[in-house]
């Protein structure tokens, strides 16, 4: 009878990046699901402020994308969700004005007064924005504190997050880890939301996201910030 060949063991590294793949890519697997999930999560609650995260403006007129997050954003002010309005996106090459800017100038034509709203012009990604929209929130919350109220013992300030549904997970996570108390509220108008371009963007989200946490715990083991809003 033949003997079957002795079984060589394959060197400890090859099982180790083996491993290392299928717990990333599980890893990956549950990103994407939770984006998925959360993208269809809106919250009824109201709040201390409405933040908007940017898009692209053209001369000063809101691209399709940004007019839908700005006429949600309208409409829940409306409705008495929040008092207060944060507007973030910076310039990109060659604007005129940035993101936060054009918004605003869209909403005061459309009933908001200037003074509910606040201006996070400086940043030109999603976690630059959420961290400069929550230094503004912060520094509103010191300023309140100076006129008598106790900093130390108010809240958390909750924050309605605009943006596309599949933005929602990131947003939620990254304004939490800034000190804010997060709650989804994605536009459903969207041109994104309409085409299957959708799919694509869940996609780089679920790289995103874990960009973004990685970078964000770089930044702290090294003692840096990210620059905070003028």
């Amino acid at each position: 009878m033949a003997r079957s060949a002795p079984k060589i063991p394959r060197p400890w590294f090859v099982r180790f990046v083996a491993r290392t793949l299928i717990v990333l890519g599980a890893a990956w697997f549950v990103t994407l699901l939770g984006i998925v999930w959360w993208s269809r999560r809106s919250s009824p609650e109201t709040a201390d402020a409405i933040v908007v995260l940017g898009a692209a403006q053209y001369g000063g007129r809101p691209s399709p994308v940004l007019k839908s997050r700005l006429d949600h954003a309208l409409g829940l002010y409306k409705a008495g969700r929040a008092p207060l309005v944060v507007l973030t996106g910076g310039r990109r090459s060659g604007d005129l004005i940035s993101e936060a800017a054009a918004g605003r100038r869209y909403l005061v034509r459309r009933g908001i007064p200037k003074e509910a709203m606040m201006l996070e012009s400086a940043g030109r990604t999603s976690l630059a924005s959420v961290f400069g929209a929550a230094q503004l929130l912060r520094a509103r919350r010191d300023s309140l504190s100076r006129r008598g109220a106790d900093a130390a013992a108010m809240p958390k300030p909750a924050v309605l997050l605009v943006s596309d549904p599949f933005h929602m997970l990131r947003l939620e996570i990254l304004a939490r880890l800034q000190g804010l108390t997060p709650l989804p509220s994605p536009t459903r108008t969207s041109p994104i939301s309409a085409n299957r371009a959708v799919l694509e963007y869940m996609l780089r989200e679920s790289v995103a996201l874990p960009t973004d946490l990685a970078l964000m715990g770089w930044l702290r083991m090294s003692g840096r910030q990210l620059e905070a809003a003028p």
